[in-house]
């Protein structure tokens, strides 16, 4: 077995960069698309919508920059072209949404898709011995449960 400067299997850790550049690639499309619900959100909860999309984007954001950095720690190169994002995300693409009903069901829909693929993870970096990866997607994936429960309260679900 071949390992990399940190000490794990190198061909583990291919598969591991593929799949957080795949979760990139999620999170990166699901960024944008909450930028343009807080920036077109139009209604009788603008002003608390407004708050919460921007609360919302500035948490992606972060996630963002520490999952490529994973991706590099990891021996490996984060995906960073917007094609590249939109091909491999599962999360669509929205345009002009305004209502806040169908901006909430969106974002949970898409912390669906995330916390899928991060549990997904989660099994992948336990069997390569990634405590990073493991810790990491932990992490998400307790605090968006969290977020999620919220925001279906929001929508009465």
């Amino acid at each position: 077995m071949s390992t990399n400067f940190i000490g794990l299997d190198t061909a583990k850790t291919r598969q591991l960069a593929d799949a957080l550049n795949e979760l990139l690639s999620n999170y990166q499309v699901f960024y944008m698309n909450v930028r343009g619900y807080h920036w077109n959100i139009k209604g009788e909860n603008f002003f608390e919508l407004h708050d919460k999309f921007e609360e919302l984007y500035n948490d992606l954001l972060l996630k963002i920059d520490e999952i490529a950095e994973r991706v590099l720690t990891l021996g490996h190169r984060p995906a960073h072209a917007y094609s590249s994002y939109i091909d491999a995300s599962d999360i669509p693409e929205r345009k002009d949404v305004s209502e806040g009903r169908t901006a909430v069901e969106n974002i949970t829909d898409s912390f669906a898709k995330l916390i899928g693929k991060q549990r997904a993870l989660l099994t992948l970096a336990g069997d390569a011995n990634d405590e990073g990866t493991v810790a990491l997607m932990s992490e998400y994936i307790s605090q968006q449960e969290k977020t999620v429960w919220m925001y279906r309260s929001f929508l009465g679900q």
